[in-house]
Order: structure tokens, then C-alpha cells, then sequence
């Protein structure tokens, strides 16, 4: 997707969400003590660290800052504001930020933290070869349900496939995923 595109889209969603963003910034603050936002170093285009923004969706201080540790669905880390972000993929609003910034795309692969990178082969590094994106082919062939190495190897089809009805393709999906609800949070 040509990157003017993405910040076009990236500026209507960020002006048609806002309303959500401000009604889950009250529900985040009144439901715990902390920040709205939550920064974690992950990695993007070219191999190059960057810091994503997503809504908070756990207590203060639970998770600290790009050690990735997953996330279940019960897991008592994560606020009742955070349930219904999560499930909703709700907490990924603020990536449109790091849309704009160029940072990321709104297509592409999600972008993993530092500490996953390390021990990729020259193969999974492929995936830097494109900006990460909001939504990609993996998260829209099964998000967390699928196992890691097999999303990386989605990640890498995508670079070798990638392209305007690729791209219109992952975003029709992840618009039905979104209204449906299906695939949305890890089980």
C-alpha cells in the first residue's frame, strides 16, 4: 500500500476513533493507576527499534517494557478496561500514531520485540524488509492461534506476495474479523 495511503488512512481513523480513544482513556484511568498509554521497543523496517504505542490493558508495572511476557485470556495482570481492549483489539488504536510517524503501516507484519528478534535466522529476518504493520497476513489466519514459527513464515509470504490486492485482501478480513469478533483475542 503506497505510504500516502496509509497516513490518509491512518488520519481518518485517528479522527473517527477519537471518541473511543477518549471514552477508553477515562475507563483505563478510572480502572487503574497508571499512564493511558503503554510504550514497548519493537522492531521494524530494516531491522530498526522503534516505540509502539497501545492503550494500557494491564495494572501499572506488570509487564515490564519490552519483555513481551504472554498474555492469557484470564491473566489477573490485565485490568477489566483492558478485557474488553484486548478483545476487542481495541488497545492497538494508538498504532495509527506510529502510522503516521512512518514508523509502521497500517499492512505488514506485526512487529515483535527486541528480545524475539535476536534469535531469528537470516531467513525470519526477511520480515524487516517491510514496515510492520497494524494488521498483516498472519493475524488474519489466526492471530495468536497459530504457532510462532509458522506467523513468522506467514510474515515472509507477505513480503514475497505483497501488493495492492494483497493488502485489500488482509484488510476485508481483519474488517470482518473486527465485526464479527472472531479470531480477535488469544485464547
Amino acid at each position: 500500500m503506497p505510504r500516502i495511503l496509509d497516513i490518509a488512512i491512518a488520519l481518518l481513523a485517528l479522527v473517527f476513533l477519537s471518541p473511543v480513544l477518549l471514552v477508553a482513556g477515562v475507563a483505563i484511568k478510572l480502572g487503574s493507576r497508571g499512564s493511558v498509554f503503554y510504550r514497548q521497543r519493537r522492531v521494524g523496517l530494516n531491522g530498526v527499534e522503534f516505540e509502539m504505542l497501545k492503550l494500557r490493558t494491564m495494572v501499572e508495572g506488570s509487564d515490564p517494557v519490552g519483555v513481551g511476557t504472554v498474555v492469557t485470556r484470564d491473566d489477573p495482570r490485565v485490568t477489566r478496561a483492558g478485557q474488553v481492549l484486548r478483545r476487542t483489539s481495541l488497545d492497538e488504536i494508538p498504532n495509527l500514531v506510529n502510522v503516521l510517524r512512518g514508523e509502521m503501516a497500517i499492512v505488514g507484519p506485526r512487529p515483535t520485540i527486541p528480545a524475539q528478534v535476536k534469535d531469528y535466522t537470516p531467513r525470519q529476518h526477511r520480515r524487516h524488509e517491510v514496515r510492520p504493520g497494524i494488521t498483516g497476513w498472519a493475524q488474519v489466519q489466526g492471530r495468536a492461534g497459530i504457532p510462532w514459527e509458522e506467523r513468522i513464515e506467514l510474515d515472509i509470504e507477505y513480503v514475497d506476495r505483497r501488493g495492492a490486492a494483497l493488502d485489500g485482501r488482509i484488510l476485508a478480513k481483519t474488517a470482518w474479523l473486527l465485526v464479527t469478533g472472531h479470531g480477535l483475542a488469544p485464547d
